[in-house]
């Protein structure tokens, strides 16, 4: 009998998450998992080779990456805004925050 290994899907939208635990063979790559997990198909905007990246427990990994046993694998949206041109434009217009996200002076 293969050896199997538990892993976990998970994808967070705003209003929900999802996290479908599986049983894999042990030479499962993080593709596999998504598509046993069955969120592809109820979640149709997941692009995963043009929008969503995917990671194993918020690292970074490719779709072929192999699995290890209590793995998670965590497929990501996309960002609405990029953080770093978000700054960038603030640091333009003179604009300081503060610390809470607010702009400094408001009370």
């Amino acid at each position: 009998m293969a050896e199997m290994i538990n892993v976990e899907v998970t994808y967070a939208l705003p209003q929900r998450h999802e996290l479908v635990k599986l049983v894999l063979p042990a030479e499962a790559t993080v593709a596999d998992a998504i598509e046993a997990s069955g969120l592809l198909a109820r979640y149709p905007d997941i692009e995963l080779d043009k929008r969503n990246k995917v990671g194993i427990f918020a690292k970074l990994v490719r779709l072929d990456a192999a699995l290890r046993d209590r793995d998670r694998v965590e497929i990501y949206r996309p960002l609405i805004a990029d953080p770093k041109l978000v700054r960038k434009k603030r640091a333009e217009e003179g604009k300081v925050m503060k610390k809470g996200g607010g702009e400094a002076g408001e009370d």
